[in-house]
């Protein structure tokens, strides 16, 4: 199942003038002197870019909006009819938060109000976005969040249903971005860009929120397969049989509990010419369902667990993207499936697994079977060379537990986790680098085995540093890693806002594609 797509172009005619069926300006609260420009001092501040708007309403905009409720505040929707003072029939103005002093509104505040303007529009056909963007350096970063926002904000899942929801309005389907000039090469290509990067998040978004019975491992892998080879990316999948008999122990022992056998899918994109010289390996975790295994979950909120791939989903957009978007570095993904069930073939609490590289894994708890598959998978990744492994994966409740469900935990090589967080913030992922202290290597020791996959006593006291700590020993020492654990970050349950809507939110598609460019222009 997928979403519908929305198409998005740039316009510069004047906003009043429009023939679309809603128009969207940004609205600030205000708190400091009398706005000349649109009513008196008090609670709100047309944003730039709503100037003649503002004057078809007689300079009274502000005022009526604050009737309305209003109050500026960021994500903040409300819905004005026009009647006939301008050509669409309907405003919407979008909180921006408090005016910036000296400076537009930050990207991620403009991508956020995009996304919730345009989700708010559910129903109406063709909407323009009016929203504030700098005339200086500043400007390409903000028309691509007003961008991406838009495309994000109006995503929805296409389900299941067999018969349409009669209060389920159908999503925006074309959206317009009012610039000073819609010719301008440079604004034209971040509108191609911010296509493709949200196309890629979609995307993950869409295998996220499948139902788990359609995306078992050979499914997934086929899927993923499919459109890899559409792109033009080099494909390898391999089965159970050639991961056998390639000693990938973690992938096979997760995935033998499970009638739909395990897959390991290898996606390459090799650029024309030119760049860094560098080469990048990205991995993510696709548990296409986690039971727990032998060690199996509680059932509440077991359903959740069809987003246990959000790494994989992650990685194989990402690379869709890199395809479109051709970088100038060298990129593989790799994508570990395999679905955890419990069974008469599972693996056990007491197995030792040889993984890819030859070392020994004493299993205590098959509930950390991500760490298992993604062992193998980084093992692959430094076998066949790269200079930087960026890893993903939905890999423990701890992360959540310490930086909440909007904040990823980053883990590695320092400098990489650095350039990781700061990729996060430059697009609105933010992720906080943790560490890996020596006591946690220690808690893993194993009287039988190289290494424990959590702690020997079963305490789960620094659990996401476990996960990390574990990985570290599949990483030979020449390669930067970043271990990005997005348990929290990659599910939304609650009610939809910003840029998110409810399920698979399509994290870290963004910072795996800002940190490939960076590597692309820095090495």
């Amino acid at each position: 199942m997928t979403s519908s797509s929305t198409n998005l172009s740039l316009v510069d005619t004047d906003p009043a003038e429009l023939p679309v069926d809603a128009i969207v300006i940004g609205l600030h609260s205000q708190t400091g002197e009398q706005d000349a420009t649109d009513g008196p001092a008090g609670t709100l501040l047309l944003a730039s870019g709503a100037e003649s708007i503002a004057a078809a309403f007689d300079g009274r905009l502000t005022e009526t909006l604050a009737l309305l409720g209003a109050t500026g505040a960021p994500g903040e929707v409300i819905k004005l009819a026009t009647l006939g003072t301008v050509t669409a029939p309907l405003v919407a103005a979008v909180g921006l938060g408090a005016e910036p002093t000296g400076a537009a509104p930050a990207p991620e505040t403009l991508r956020r109000a995009a996304g919730a303007a345009v989700r708010s529009l559910a129903g109406a056909a063709r909407v323009a976005l009016t929203l504030p963007l700098p005339d200086d350096a500043d400007a390409p970063a903000a028309l691509r969040a007003v961008a991406e926002g838009a495309l994000l904000g109006g995503y929805r899942f296409a389900g299941y249903r067999t018969r349409p929801q009669p209060s389920r309005r159908e999503p925006v389907a074309e959206v317009l971005v009012a610039v000073p000039d819609a010719g301008d090469a440079g604004a034209q290509a971040e509108v191609t860009r911010a296509q493709a990067v949200a196309g890629a998040v979609r995307l993950t978004r869409d295998w996220v929120n499948t139902a788990p019975n359609e995306k078992r491992p050979p499914a997934f892998a086929e899927v993923v397969a499919d459109a890899a080879r559409s792109a033009g990316l080099g494909v390898e999948v391999l089965d159970e049989a050639a991961l056998a008999a390639g000693g990938y122990g973690g992938i096979v022992a997760v995935g033998q509990g499970s009638e739909a056998p395990p897959r390991l899918v290898k996606l390459t994109y090799t650029p024309e010419q030119g760049g860094s010289g560098k080469r990048v390996a990205l991995v993510g975790k696709g548990i296409t369902f986690d039971t727990g295994g032998i060690s199996i979950k509680p059932s509440q909120g077991m359903w959740e667990m069809k987003s246990d791939m959000a790494g994989a989903a992650a990685v194989g957009a990402t690379m869709l993207a890199v395809a479109a978007l051709k970088p100038a570095v060298a990129v593989t993904g790799y994508l570990p499936m395999a679905e955890n069930m419990p069974s008469g073939t599972s693996y056990r609490p007491g197995d030792v697994i040889t993984m890819y590289n030859g070392k020994k894994v004493e299993v205590l708890n098959t509930d950390a079977e991500g760490r298992m598959i993604l062992a193998d998978a980084m093992a692959r990744a430094c076998e066949d060379g790269c200079d930087y492994l960026f890893e993903t994966s939905t890999l423990t409740g701890g992360q959540v537990v310490s930086l909440g469900k909007r904040i990823s935990g980053v883990m590695g090589t320092p400098e990489l986790c650095e350039r990781v967080r700061s990729a996060g913030d430059e697009v609105g992922e933010p992720a906080w680098p943790m560490p890996l202290p020596d006591d946690v290597r220690k808690g893993m020791d194993s009287d039988v085995a190289d290494i424990s996959q959590v702690n020997a006593g079963m305490d789960r006291a620094g659990h996401m540093l476990q996960g990390g700590t574990f990985l570290r020993e599949f990483v030979t020492d020449e390669v930067a890693w970043a271990h990005i654990d997005i348990a929290g970050p990659s599910y939304h349950t609650g009610e939809p806002t910003g840029h998110l809507t409810k399920g698979g939110t399509g994290v870290p598609v963004r910072t795996l594609l800002a940190l490939i460019e960076d590597v692309a222009t820095h090495g």
